[in-house]
């Protein structure tokens, strides 16, 4: 029996009173992450998470399967997916929570999202043959599991594997991270995107791992002033990329802003991740848990 997804045709499974352990954040293979759906449900399982959220880049195919196995293992599940947008110049990620996966705006605003990563996918190549490194988008795409989705950790990880770095976070940091030589700008969705397809498949919109953002105090709080405006209702207070300061940090922010606050380990894979599954800091206890919004 599939496990709980709000709001979508799988069968209810009830998730606990008062989650222990949440992870509402985390990349299969339908994305960039390193393991199918099932597997990435088995590792939360057996990590002791007793709620979970499995939130692939701009798209939902790892849903069903997550949902299915997540229900074999007694695990409550809900739907989620980390949109890209741009917001003033700056790249941010947005995760939707407990939505219809089959609602045709949501379905349709990440089919269209995908179809420009593979464009950006192919400059990206070409700026980085212009530097000496030639062959790298057809390396790339060696490594992408979902040929409808390929992104900058499929380029990190071909790159490492010829010896550019020593590391997926030395590859991004020399090569492809914003003004780097392979780093190509795009046009992602708006916020104003992201939060209307969430919210008409009846989900919950939350602002990622805040902390990795290149942004000023001012201009953080001038995002979540739009963000807010538009109906965005939570922060991701503990991410595996944050570090205690940033916890405590967003955490004066949601209570400013009356967000609720999210969590998650943001994993990808083994080797690859901040930290496992189920496995980023402990919220608060004062703040109000996202999931009380969903479950």
């Amino acid at each position: 029996m599939p496990a709980f997804v709000l709001n979508s045709p799988f069968a209810f499974v009830p998730p606990p009173v008062n989650p222990a352990n949440f992870d509402f954040h985390c990349h299969s293979s339908v994305s960039d992450g390193l393991l199918p759906p099932a597997a990435v449900a088995r590792r939360a399982s057996a990590n002791g998470v007793d709620l979970w959220a499995l939130t692939d880049h701009d798209d939902i195919g790892g849903i069903a399967e997550a949902a299915e196995t997540a229900a074999e293992l007694g695990l409550a599940f809900v739907a989620g997916v980390e949109i890209s947008i741009e917001w003033r110049e700056t790249p941010i990620h947005i995760v939707g929570l407990g939505f219809d996966h089959c609602h045709p705006s949501l379905v349709d605003g990440l089919e269209a999202l995908r179809s420009g990563r593979l464009e950006r996918a192919q400059r990206m190549g070409d700026a980085l043959a212009a530097i000496g490194i030639p062959g790298v988008f057809a390396g790339a795409m060696g490594y992408v599991t979902n040929p409808n989705l390929i992104s900058r950790a499929h380029f990190a990880r071909y790159l490492v594997s010829i010896g550019i770095a020593r590391d997926i976070a030395g590859v991004f940091q020399h090569y492809l991270a914003p003004g780097k030589p392979g780093y190509v700008d795009h046009r992602w969705a708006t916020l104003a995107d992201a939060l209307d397809w969430i919210h008409a498949a009846g989900g919950v919109a939350v602002l990622a791992h805040p902390g990795r953002y290149k942004m000023s105090g001012g201009d953080m709080r001038k995002f979540l002033d739009e963000f807010k405006d538009l109906g965005g209702q939570a922060i991701e207070v503990a991410s595996g990329s944050h570090s205690p300061d940033h916890v405590l940090h967003f955490a004066r922010l949601a209570r400013h802003y009356a967000f609720h606050a999210s969590r998650g380990s943001d994993f990808h894979g083994p080797e690859e991740s901040y930290v496992d599954l189920g496995q980023a800091a402990p919220l608060p206890l004062d703040l109000k848990p996202v999931w009380r919004l969903i479950c």
